[in-house]
């Protein structure tokens, strides 16, 4: 990892934005290993994707167990010196088989554990608020030149000089 003293040249709304810079550096012939993107005030977002009954925990236990025990199925099954192919494929039906029973049985004692306290299914993901392009010390003032070089109306709904959804600053020095 770089230790040197970094520094803001810009700030954008969305990833796409960012990395549209850092592209525009690359095609200018920056060193571009010299920066860096990082995202800014980083909130856990967890999205509900619906309910959760006791079939549905079922079913979600079942394909969690499968896919495992077919791995693991067919590994052993390769191991036979004799036939490895015939077996390796057996033992992953029944592997699969098995996985799928056992996954199936956790997940309905995982979901009646709970007694209803989490009956949805969500997803979870980290979003930032703002991306930061950030570069060493010795090469900010260069970057910020081609930066405010950048051509406006490439696909990201930008216009002239001044970035819509995000601003072009320096700031200090972030390590």
């Amino acid at each position: 990892m770089n230790e040197q003293a970094r520094r803001t040249i810009a700030s954008y709304m969305t990833y796409q934005e960012a990395e549209r810079a850092v592209d525009h550096l690359s095609d200018q012939g920056f060193p571009v290993e010299r920066v860096a993107i990082i995202g800014q005030d980083v909130r856990l977002v967890e999205q509900v994707t619906g309910r959760m009954g006791r079939d549905g925990a079922v079913l979600h236990g079942a394909a969690s167990g499968a896919l495992p025990g077919a791995l693991i199925g067919w590994i052993f099954g390769l191991l036979n010196w004799l036939d490895p192919v015939v077996s390796g494929l057996l033992l992953a039906l029944y592997g699969l088989v098995f996985g799928a029973l056992v996954g199936a049985l956790l997940g309905l004692l995982v979901h009646a554990a709970q007694r209803g306290r989490r009956d949805f299914a969500s997803v979870s993901f980290m979003q930032p608020s703002r991306y930061d392009v950030v570069a060493d010390d010795a090469v900010a003032d260069e970057a910020v030149r081609l930066l405010a070089e950048l051509p406006s109306g490439t696909g990201t709904g930008t216009s002239s000089g001044a970035w819509k959804g995000s601003r072009l600053r320096s700031g200090p020095a972030v390590t």
